[in-house]
């Protein structure tokens, strides 16, 4: 098994057919493909150019754009599996590519390099063969863990000791637990086999940094897709959008439409020809063959041609200007400044721009804590010893209440002595307790503690001015050793079995005998110490929970209320080793034997004390929470860390109120249990009170094996959820929990570690935070920002954007191609459904492509209904854009009976005011049926494109640009046209059609008329609806309007002097068109009287 790692989704082997597959998936893709055969196939009215050329060209710009964005996924993975590594192999260290590792192979890590398999540890330039690593990058926690090494295999710290290793290594199969490896190791030595167990403290899983460490070996036993933190990644599926969705049940309405429109074309087509004269008119004899044709043949080969004909009521251009939209829109979150984070010096990043209108429809947001609320960083705040409350002043630990009279920290000998016998007692002990109970390791190397009249502390309260710095497994363990030694009892060194303190000066070393880990079940760890007496004692800490009920002696009362995150407990014990030693080498069923030597170990305790350390967390994330509730959105915090931990943090982030009433399922151990529990939360008739809801990661288990609706009863009914001691595809279960149920709604997840890829991948919106924990977040997310502040912004302003951008280009299309091929439909009863096409074929093809595109492409990148400071000031403006509601049935319903209704104006309009009298040119030239269809066509593209001015808010030159622009070019392109013999067509129709249409009086007044006639109620139905039902974003706008004015005005005022403005103004270009037109007809009647 090699060490090959991917994320991508296409090679250059199935690139084309996987992305044919994908984009034929769609609908309106595939319809045009069939459309495409079907003109190759028979006689129809139209060639098939006019839909092939348009669905070439769609197919090419998304496979180029699909293409890049994988070829972005590919140049990561290379990056990963083409790091240079180190392995022994034939008596020397060879480096080879990360991706060609096998198991079995014993490969050299150096300091600050990340492992690129699971291995299991041999050796380290230590000489108790231990190592130090962060797993930031897997677990959240950015803090060392200490690994080790068995003793056998400790001491080869050569290439040639190594390969003259004889050892055989057994494991279980790969899983994706992060927190359980079992296996052992049989080594041989002279002739004699030793067995040693191994567990998660001898594994270095892939994505994990060495540190504090020169150097280790080891030996792969997990590679590429088989390590855990590939079992944990998700497999990363094709996201669509809620707006994509929509678009193919729209797409599916028109299909509809257009086979109804096919079907009664071909109907009333056999229905005419009933009679014998319009069967076989004299002009136009059948043939022999045609007589003879199967009439079953007949009428299908009829329906396919009404098919074509119709066609293209299918907007097959919305599908490339989405894509272009989407791609070119992304843009603008990285060149938003206020997504820039000046400290790290990094910008927004888009990993996939298919989801940006889904950051406008979020109702459940999931984020990790750890580096993600949370900067990481404990701080020591103050603890209870004995009964008694005390806080760090200065470096000293005074009772609350006390004051410290010398600021600076600095204390006369005198002083010094009396504080230090003040702590003689209870409060030493404890003192000693927390600097002892840990797993924390120190960077400078651990000789310099041990040189003969070396000193690394130079104490005045204790504090240390040595270059030194501590690592511990968790930030708590940190702060915790970092504020004793603050204080006056500092950790000085570990040294394999020693451990060694200074007590303000004195040096103490203790022997450690044994560390009982901490693990998600007894959720305590204890470490058994031999004094410098030859006593032995144990000193354990714990969350409370897991604490009290232990403690048999000591403050336990006052002691609980003080408690607020963890407890320090103390019992002199001679302890049974046997029993451990045992426990630690079984192979099978280790956890359960050590959980019952544990059992054994910590009872009876007396209680010392308890410590209250506090998490900073990132600026700003308490008003962020604040916002995305007041926009409707839901956060769960989803996080690996203990119950107490998460909690607290949940509070100080404002994610838990104070007044809110806390929930639990935690410690269910059955599923009737855990149903029991589920119903008696669920039964709660408070609905005045906002409840919470804390669950752990075990009791989440078990709710979503058999009670996964209850679950989310009792969800639903609760405004914060926090569900902790979760691991990585657990919080996927969750969010693919709540994508599922019957409300469907639109889910984001966002985290900075690689415990967080599973989630984000699960969810439709998956954000990276670019954060201390590795970057698998951030390259396997959809969107990447540098702090968790920046997601308000990121939903509220820029998903607003997208997505009345993308909703009304969406409608716009719809309504446009409506207006373009309901005229044609219309035609046919007027030409006996001979399938005569109305528009000439180039303005068939051109109308989606050049005609009509370039206008809702630039409002689709720029509109702006409010401003976007007024958008991060009124979160509950997100509302109105919540659950698709621009999309919705109604809203597609309005759209699409407008373009029925301006595509019944565009053709009698033009038939009424030319169809009596066709000799409309001065000289008494006829016109024909194709100046008809011009003149339907120049009227349809004149009204289409005001139409989208008229729905414009925000004006930019661009926007004149490409509006009046468009309109100048179909212009400029028909003369053009209509102007030369083109000698590559085989007819030529629409010669000088369009310079005789234009040279008519008559049809300037048509236009002028119908497209007055079409846009007006537009224009009187938006002031009526803006002054008698505003939304919340129209009040919006006029607030933003009028901002100079609303610190002293009414804005109600405003916004009736606004809308009657409007009015005034659209009735006043009304009654100057018609001044215009009458004008225009008046000159042309005298000309012609002239002539």
């Amino acid at each position: 098994m090699f060490s090959f790692f991917f994320l991508f989704q296409y090679t250059v082997w199935n690139f084309v057919p996987k992305n044919l597959f994908e984009q034929f998936r769609r609908i309106a893709n595939f319809y045009f493909l069939i459309i495409f055969l079907v003109q190759l196939m028979i006689d129809t009215p139209t060639s098939p150019v006019t839909s092939g050329l348009p669905l070439f060209f769609v197919i090419t710009v998304t496979a180029i754009k699909q293409g890049y964005e994988d070829w972005l996924r590919h140049k990561a993975d290379n990056e990963v599996n083409g790091a240079p590594v180190f392995v022994v192999r034939s008596g020397s260290l060879v480096q080879t590519r990360s991706k060609n590792i096998r198991v079995g192979d014993i490969v050299r890590v150096a300091k600050d390099e990340t492992f690129p398999a699971d291995l299991v540890l041999l050796s380290s330039d230590r000489p108790d063969g231990t190592c130090h690593i962060t797993t930031a990058s897997l677990d959240g926690e950015t803090n060392l863990k200490t690994h080790y090494s068995v003793a056998e295999t400790s001491v080869c710290q050569s290439v040639s000791q190594l390969e003259a290793l004889q050892a055989v290594v057994e494991c279980q199969q790969p899983e994706p637990d992060l927190y359980r490896f079992v296996g052992r190791m049989t080594v041989t030595q002279h002739g004699e086999e030793i067995v040693r167990p191994l567990g998660p403290e001898n594994l270095l899983l892939r994505g994990a940094r060495l540190k504090n460490t020169k150097e280790i070996f080891g030996v792969a036993v997990y590679t590429g897709m088989e390590s855990k933190m590939a079992l944990n990644y998700k497999c990363k599926s094709q996201k669509r959008s809620a707006v994509e969705k929509s678009m193919n049940t729209f797409l599916i309405i028109y299909l509809i439409i257009l086979l109804s429109e096919a079907i009664l074309s071909t109907i009333l087509k056999y229905a005419w020809q009933a009679e014998i004269k319009w069967d076989e008119p004299f002009y136009n004899q059948k043939t022999e063959a045609e007589r003879n044709s199967s009439p079953i043949l007949k009428f299908i080969s009829d329906f396919l041609a009404f098919l074509v004909l119709y066609n293209f009521i299918i907007p097959i251009s919305l599908y490339v200007t989405v894509e272009m939209q989407k791609f070119l829109g992304s843009f603008f979150i990285g060149w938003d400044l206020d997504l820039y984070h000046e400290e790290s010096d990094q910008k927004a990043q888009v990993n996939t721009s298919d989801l940006n209108e889904e950051l406008g429809q979020v109702e459940y947001v999931f984020t990790d804590k750890t580096g993600t609320l949370t900067e990481n960083e404990m701080q020591f705040r103050e603890c209870s010893i004995n009964g008694t409350k005390y806080r760090e002043v200065n470096g000293k630990l005074l009772p609350e209440g006390m004051t410290d009279d010398s600021p600076d920290g600095s204390m006369p000998p005198l002083v010094l002595h009396i504080y230090i016998a003040g702590l003689m007692g209870d409060e030493l002990l404890f003192l000693k307790a927390v600097s002892l109970c840990h797993t924390v390791q120190i960077s400078y190397d651990q000789s310099d503690c041990l040189a003969v009249g070396g000193d690394p502390f130079s104490h005045a309260n204790g504090v240390s001015s040595s270059p030194m710095e501590y690592y511990a497994s968790s930030p708590d363990e940190k702060a915790l050793v970092e504020a004793t030694k603050r204080i006056g009892v500092a950790f000085s060194c570990s040294n394999g079995d020693t451990m060694e303190i200074k007590t303000f000066g004195k040096l103490e070393k203790y022997k450690l005998l044994h560390v009982l880990e901490f693990d998600p079940n007894r959720r305590r760890m204890s470490v058994i110490l031999q004094t410098p007496s030859g006593g032995k004692v144990l000193f354990t800490k714990g969350a409370e929970s897991a604490i009290l009920p232990f403690a048999t002696s000591g403050e336990i009362e006052k002691t609980r209320l003080h408690v607020d995150e963890f407890a320090m407990v103390r019992f002199l014990l001679f302890i049974y080793l046997f029993k451990l030693n045992s426990a630690r080498t079984a192979l099978q069923q280790r956890e359960e034997r050590l959980q019952e030597a544990f059992s054994y170990i910590e009872k009876d305790l007396q209680l010392l004390g308890a410590t209250g350390v506090e998490d900073k967390l990132q600026d700003k994330v308490q008003e962020t929470i604040e916002a995305l509730r007041l926009a409707g959105i839901k956060v769960w915090v989803l996080t690996g860390d203990k119950h107490e931990t998460a909690v607290s943090v949940s509070l100080s982030c404002g994610h838990f109120h104070r007044t809110m009433n806390i929930l639990e399922l935690l410690q269910q151990h059955s599923d009737n249990e855990c149903a029991e529990q589920l119903r008696i939360l669920s039964r709660r008739e408070d609905h005045v009170i906002q409840h919470g809801l804390v669950v752990d990661g075990a009791s989440l288990s078990l709710a979503l094996r058999e009670h996964e609706k209850l679950f989310m009863e009792v969800c639903k009914n609760c405004s914060a959820v926090l569900c902790c001691r979760m691991a990585p595809l657990q919080k996927a279960k969750v969010v693919r929990l709540l994508k599922t149920s019957p409300e469907k709604p639109i889910t984001l997840a966002i985290g900075d570690g690689a415990n967080d890829v599973s989630m984000i991948q699960e969810a439709h919106v998956g954000i990276g935070i670019m954060g201390k924990e590795g970057r698998q977040a951030v390259r396997n997310s959809d969107y990447a920002i540098a702090r968790f502040k920046f997601l308000a912004k990121l939903l509220l302003v820029h998903g607003h954007f997208y997505y009345i951008r993308i909703a009304t280009l969406v409608q716009y299309f719809f309504y446009k191609n409506v207006c373009f091929i309901t005229p044609q439909f219309l035609y046919q009863f007027f030409c006996l459904f001979s399938q005569q096409t109305l528009y000439d074929s180039v303005y068939l093809t051109l109308y989606n492509i050049c005609f009509t595109s370039l206008p809702i492409l630039v409002y689709s990148l720029f509109e702006q209904l409010v401003h976007p400071h007024v958008l991060q000031n009124k979160p509950g403006l997100y509302r109105d854009i919540s659950k698709n509601s621009l999309l919705s049935f109604r809203t597609f319903l309005y759209w699409t009976v407008l373009g029925f209704c301006h595509a019944f104006v565009f053709f009698f309009g033009s038939y009424i005011l030319m169809g009596e009298d066709t000799t409309l040119m001065g000289n008494g030239q006829m016109f024909g049926n194709w100046t008809f269809g011009t003149l339907v066509f120049t009227v349809m593209v004149i009204t289409v494109t005001l139409k989208l001015a008229l729905e414009t808010h925000f004006w930019t030159w661009m926007n004149h640009f490409v509006t009046w622009g468009s309109i100048a070019f179909y212009f400029i392109f028909s003369l053009f046209y209509g102007g030369i013999i083109w000698p590559f067509l085989h007819t030529q129709d629409m010669y000088f059609v369009f310079v005789q249409l234009l040279s008519s009086g008559s049809a300037w007044f048509a236009i002028i008329i119908i497209v007055i006639t079409c846009l007006f109620p537009d224009v009187l139905k938006k002031v009526l609806y803006r002054h008698l039902q505003p939304t919340s974003t129209q009040k919006s706008q006029v607030m933003r309007g009028g901002d100079c004015l609303c610190c002293s005005l009414d804005p109600s005022p405003l916004k009736f002097v606004q809308s009657y403005m409007e009015f005034v103004f659209s009735a006043l270009t009304f009654v100057l068109f018609c001044l215009c037109v009458r004008f225009c007809e008046w000159v042309c009647g005298c000309v012609c009287v002239c002539l």
